[in-house]
């Protein structure tokens, strides 16, 4: 009887440890969906709470992110700097035919004086046509055409000046352009002959329209020759 007793004693001790074990583990598996489902409903309040913006307080603009970016205030500076050295380039391109500092592009005719010389048509006094043609702000080419025995054509490239500039604003400027350069002269005659040409002038403005000027021009051939050009040209604004 006793073993009998013993026995079931045993069993009983496995049974109850095997009931609390399934009732431990049921337990378990009730509690890991509800812990899960917390889980996820916490992440959500997350998600939601960062992703919908507050009117105001959400930066949209590319410059907000830039400089919230490291080194974005050097990128910007330097995309600044390349777009102030762009314009400068591009003010400092060759557009033929532009006005200068010293006024507007011309074409027209004048008359030459020879004061000495006289090789060529350069040196007496002849018919000619001129032109003043810009090619940047400070740089025109002033092609010349002066017709006689032995026409000159005359090619040069001149600094033009201005003296629209006065220091006392009371002060009405002078509404002359000063001019100088040098070019090439050509003499077209049975012994053509490139010679070496200084040149120096002044422009005025007679109107809109019109430009007066006066040049005096050396043309060095084997004998130099030397000519007061004085003519009206007429304005335009470019090719």
């Amino acid at each position: 009887m006793k073993s009998i007793f013993s026995r079931n004693g045993i069993y009983c001790a496995v049974g109850l440890t095997s009931i609390l074990l399934l009732a431990s583990t049921s337990a378990q598996a009730q509690m890991a969906p509800n812990s899960a489902q917390k889980l996820s409903q916490a992440l959500k309040r997350a998600h939601n709470e960062s992703v919908i913006p507050v009117p105001g307080t959400t930066a949209t603009t590319s410059a907000a992110l830039m400089q919230s970016e490291p080194g974005a205030t050097q990128i910007q500076s330097q995309e600044q700097t390349q777009e102030v050295t762009t314009k400068q380039v591009a003010q400092a391109d060759i557009d033929p035919g532009r006005r200068t500092r010293g006024g507007s592009s011309y074409v027209g005719v004048a008359g030459n004086i020879g004061l000495g010389g006289g090789d060529s048509a350069l040196g007496d006094g002849n018919f000619a046509v001129m032109s003043k043609v810009g090619l940047t702000r400070t740089f025109s080419v002033r092609p010349a055409a002066i017709f006689g025995d032995n026409t000159a054509i005359l090619i040069p490239v001149t600094y033009d000046f201005s003296l629209q500039q006065a220091d006392d604003p009371f002060v009405e400027p002078l509404p002359i352009a000063p001019y100088v350069g040098v070019g090439a002269a050509i003499k077209t005659s049975d012994d053509a002959q490139v010679a070496f040409l200084v040149t120096g002038g002044v422009d005025f403005p007679l109107t809109q329209q019109f430009t007066a000027t006066a040049a005096i021009n050396a043309g060095f051939f084997d004998q130099t020759d030397v000519g007061l050009l004085v003519g009206v040209g007429y304005n335009f604004g470019g090719f």
